[in-house]
């Protein structure tokens, strides 16, 4: 069984047991989290769609740890204008272990 979650502004195929690296969720690790914008919920044969999400589906997870993503180094530059701006950035991100997935009616 498995669900697509929507969380951070993007989708994700959350399965029982999984880590999945989503957009930052505020908490400790160790901490408890629920997910219920669950968009599809698939169990064997028997597929649930909602829409715009499936009620009462929701995916329990748990946090494993809080990290930064990898650098993205940039640069702006402006011909003939001795304009040279370099700078960087790393996202942060939550890494959830999948505990259970529930299907929704």
């Amino acid at each position: 069984m498995y669900a697509i979650v929507k969380t951070g502004g993007k989708q994700y195929k959350a399965e029982a047991d999984e880590i999945i690296i989503v957009e930052k969720i505020e908490g400790e690790p160790g901490a408890k989290v629920e997910l219920e914008e669950v968009v599809m919920v698939c169990d064997g044969g028997s597929v649930k769609v909602g829409s715009p999400f499936v009620k009462g589906a929701k995916v329990r997870a748990e946090i494993v740890r809080q990290a930064k993503g990898p650098k993205i180094d940039g640069f702006n530059y402006k011909p003939k204008k001795n304009q040279r701006k370099r700078w960087g950035h790393r996202q942060p991100q939550t890494f959830l272990r999948v505990v259970e997935v529930l299907g929704g009616k």
